[in-house]
């Protein structure tokens, strides 16, 4: 029985049998596949696309949200500004790059600019007129209270300028501080695949919780790359409102990338790599400041309690010797 199956089954024609049922299913497989085969590629576009139209419906809503990023001048202020003309009179060529780098955007920024710098000096003028020749605080000759009078307007005509300044400076060193986490950051997204749009915005949820100002501007440098109609913009505009040299460099190494076609990983890595050591650097200069300036604070504070308490026994048993 067993032998009669091997012998049908090893047969010439039961083989041709197999093989042309083999070879027609084949075939059938073969017309049906493009019909029940799903297209992955759309699909896969489809999401891209997608996404793209929710990151500019996100870019834009965020641009309209003008709450947190612009200040409407105060109507008062404005009235006082074009009635007096003063940017033309008080206005300077670098007032609107430094309030950028100081953080204050829009109209309403320059004009509360343009008015201090004219309240301030009138309030200090007059106030020093009441103290030196009202009050007669001052024992001096006319002539001496009247230029001190006017020194103190010019003080009040630069006190704005200063007050920028250091809050330029504040700002500068919070990004500094955090910026070579924040390459860090850029580079682990790149590498992973991301673009440089999705990896600026995902670096500036992350970074938000070190440095505010820093993710601030990397938000604000995501929207400009996704609606200017240059990207080598976005990139100069970063630089400027920042103002820091690693800053510079990077912009510099992102546009060289966008004409050359360099590779951004290894230019983030080693601009990471230099911020680092120049945070470092930067520690072990102010480590080797203290010890001069510790000299004298130990010298005014910790010397004379020092002599009182060596001093202070032996004082005690000469008065009683004397005793």
């Amino acid at each position: 029985m067993l032998d009669d199956i091997v012998n049908t089954a090893l047969a010439p024609r039961t083989m041709a049998a197999v093989l042309t049922g083999i070879a027609a299913a084949a075939t059938v497989f073969t017309l049906i596949q493009p019909l029940i085969e799903t297209d992955q590629l759309g699909k896969r576009m489809k999401l891209v696309s997608d996404e793209r139209e929710q990151i500019r419906q996100r870019e834009r809503e965020r641009l309209n949200n003008r709450v947190t990023l612009r200040t409407e001048p105060k109507a008062y202020m404005k009235r006082v500004v074009e009635r007096f003309n003063l940017s033309r009179w008080l206005g300077t060529d670098t007032a609107k790059i430094k309030l950028t780098m100081a953080g204050y955007r829009g109209a309403g920024a320059e004009t509360a600019f343009l008015f201090f710098r004219l309240v301030v000096p009138i309030v200090l003028t007059v106030g020093a007129l009441f103290y030196l020749f009202v009050l007669e605080v001052l024992d001096q000759p006319p002539l001496i209270r009247f230029g001190l009078s006017l020194f103190a307007g010019f003080i009040g005509l630069k006190l704005p300028e200063v007050y920028l300044s250091n809050r330029i400076s504040k700002r500068q060193a919070e990004i500094r501080r955090a910026w070579p986490d924040a390459l860090d950051l850029c580079l682990i997204c790149v590498e992973s695949g991301m673009s440089i749009e999705n990896a600026f915005r995902r670096v500036s949820l992350e970074i938000a919780s070190q440095s505010v100002v820093l993710a601030e501007e990397l938000a604000l440098l995501t929207a400009e790359l996704s609606f200017l109609p240059e990207r080598r913009v976005a990139y100069e505009n970063l630089a400027q409102r920042i103002g820091l040299e690693t800053v510079k460099s990077l912009t510099t190494a992102l546009m060289q990338a966008e004409r050359y076609g360099t590779p951004v990983g290894q230019a983030l890595r080693v601009l990471a790599q230099e911020s680092r050591d120049m945070r470092m650097m930067e520690a072990e200069k102010k480590a080797a400041a203290l010890p001069p300036k510790l000299t004298v604070p130990m010298i005014v504070f910790f010397l004379p309690v020092l002599f009182v308490v060596i001093l202070t026994p032996a004082g005690i048993q000469a008065y009683a010797l004397m005793q």
